[in-house]
Parts: C-alpha cells; sequence; structure tokens
C-alpha cells in the first residue's frame, strides 16, 4: 500500500504535511487520510493536518495552515521578529474581531480580537524554526500590540520585548509612532521609551 502520487507530491511540497482541506481541494475524501494514518503511512500531527511519519510538526505552521484569518502576534511575533529568546508554550495570534475561531483551534492558541480595518497592519512572514513561512506582524505591530494587551501579559514579557526593540538596529521609530497613533496606545509607550531610551 502507497500513498497516492498526487497527495505524497503535495506533501513533498509542503513541508512533508497536508491539510485535510488541500486533500479534499485535491479531489480526495476526507477518510482517505484517516486510512493512510491506520495504515502507518501518515501521522496526525493535530486536528486536520497529516505528517509523514518521523517528521517534526511545526505547530505554528499547522495553525496557519488551518485558518487563513490568524496572524502570529504578541509573544509569538516577538520570537519570530527576534526579540525574544522564549518559544511561547501556547502560541498567540490575532484574527478579526467580526470571525471566531472552531473551538478545537480556540484551545490550541492564546486569541486576541482586533478591528477588521487593523487586522492587516503590519503584517509581514517570518520563517519558524522549522523552516516554514507564517504570518506574523511585524516589530512595530507587535510592540504595540504587547502595549495593548498588557493586562493579559505577563509584565516580564512587556519590559524585556520593548527593552529588546529600543536596542535593536532595525527598530523603525516612525513606523511605532505611526503605529501607536492608530492603536490607541501611544501615551503607554511614551511612558515606557522615555524609561528604556
Amino acid at each position: 500500500m502507497k500513498i497516492n502520487e498526487t497527495i505524497l507530491k503535495v506533501i513533498k511540497s509542503n513541508n512533508n504535511m497536508i491539510t485535510t482541506a488541500q486533500a479534499v481541494e485535491l479531489g480526495f475524501t476526507r477518510s482517505l487520510l484517516s486510512w493512510y494514518v491506520k495504515e502507518g503511512l501518515l501521522e496526525r500531527g493535530c486536528r486536520g493536518v497529516y505528517i509523514l511519519p518521523d517528521s517534526v510538526c511545526d505547530d505554528m505552521y499547522t495553525l496557519m495552515l488551518r485558518s487563513d484569518k490568524m496572524i502570529c502576534s504578541h509573544d509569538t511575533a516577538l520570537f519570530l521578529n527576534g526579540l525574544s529568546e522564549r518559544t511561547p508554550f501556547m502560541h498567540s495570534v490575532t484574527i478579526p474581531s467580526n470571525t471566531k475561531l472552531s473551538n478545537p483551534l480556540q484551545k490550541e492558541c492564546v486569541c486576541y480580537y482586533i478591528k477588521p480595518e487593523l487586522h492587516q497592519l503590519g503584517v509581514i512572514t517570518r520563517k519558524t524554526t522549522l523552516g516554514n513561512e507564517v504570518r506574523c506582524y511585524n516589530a512595530e505591530r507587535t510592540i504595540c500590540d504587547l502595549l495593548r494587551s498588557r493586562n493579559r501579559l505577563d509584565e516580564e514579557t512587556v519590559i524585556s520585548g520593548i527593552k529588546n526593540y529600543a536596542a535593536s538596529s532595525e527598530k523603525d521609530l516612525d513606523r511605532l509612532a505611526t503605529y501607536a497613533s492608530k492603536l490607541g496606545v501611544e501615551k503607554n509607550l511614551k511612558r515606557y521609551m522615555e524609561v528604556l531610551l
């Protein structure tokens, strides 16, 4: 028993993984992937994501595959932007306030909501430690998000993120000021920056 060539081609081009949605789009049934799991040809990485045996599941990347509305943010974006050494235990994502994540997805990540018109502000792509590209906010947007959500985050994460940003040679203070204005955190930003710069 072998994996269908079409499916295998997609798996190989997708860093050894495939989603149920991708298989259905190719014209295969959902049950085929489950059958491959029973046969030992695939493993279930997480809900709706299947990987080749002995492959490492990239949690951040599989989250992105499961919803095109999610953008890595807060402590996860800090890590992706090189402003934190710590990989978050649970990844943080931001979605528009007029959408909702499925219950299984809500249990797998920390979700923040933002007005739809601000959702795409500062979106870039970064590589995960396993080399997959994911959507995430740039450093300036991430700093503003930390300030917006500081009551939900530990103070150490906020302070170290801002300190690391302030020390970065790639910081763009004009962009930071623009984002702070749009996201309503100018006063908080000024207070932190006066202490750190």
